[in-house]
């Protein structure tokens, strides 16, 4: 019996070491030498015209140090994308001229960046331009109707822009 005892006693011990290097079982324990929890306090005027003359940071509130945040703005850059494009009008030059009549494609996604408290745009888009237009070869003036395929267009590599077209001409009524 007193050999039951004791391993009784040693294993309770080594229970009890063990629960004393644990995280839990110190911070069960209440030290005499630790701080002692914070006391609220109202705020004074002082305090919160302090808080009010504070530069405002941009993006949401949740992000006050500035951190990395994104914000969608594919609708409303499709949009602004097509109007600017319609709106350019008709470009004359030396052998005719040319408009862009419809934006037929207009996919890719556009974000709004906000990164250590500075907007940035950041995009990627494909287009597919519908153009008519008129050019003058010798005395005839012919009718040309076409389009134009844009890839890739990102921010930051606009000289690098990739494009390709197709033009159907008509002569004099007939198509050639």
């Amino acid at each position: 019996m007193e050999g039951g005892a004791m391993s009784l006693s040693s294993e309770s011990r080594k229970e009890e070491e063990q629960q004393g290097t644990s995280y839990t079982y110190w911070v069960r324990q209440v030290a005499e030498d630790a701080a002692p929890p914070p006391v609220p306090r109202k705020l004074s005027p002082q305090d919160i015209l302090s808080a009010q003359s504070q530069p405002s940071t941009l993006g949401s509130l949740w992000n006050r140090a500035g951190t990395w945040e994104e914000k969608n703005v594919n609708k409303w850059a499709t949009d602004r994308i097509k109007e600017l494009l319609l709106s350019v009008g008709t470009l004359e030059f030396s052998g005719g001229k040319a408009e862009i009549s419809d934006v037929f494609k207009c996919v890719g996604d556009a974000f709004l960046v906000t990164v250590r408290n500075k907007k940035r745009v950041s995009y990627t888009y494909e287009l597919t331009l519908k153009v008519k237009g008129e050019w003058i070869f010798g005395e005839e003036k012919n009718t040309v109707e076409g389009q134009i395929d844009i890839p890739e267009f990102s921010f930051g590599e606009l000289d690098d822009l990739q494009k390709s077209g197709a033009v159907d001409l008509e002569r004099n009524g007939c198509h050639g």
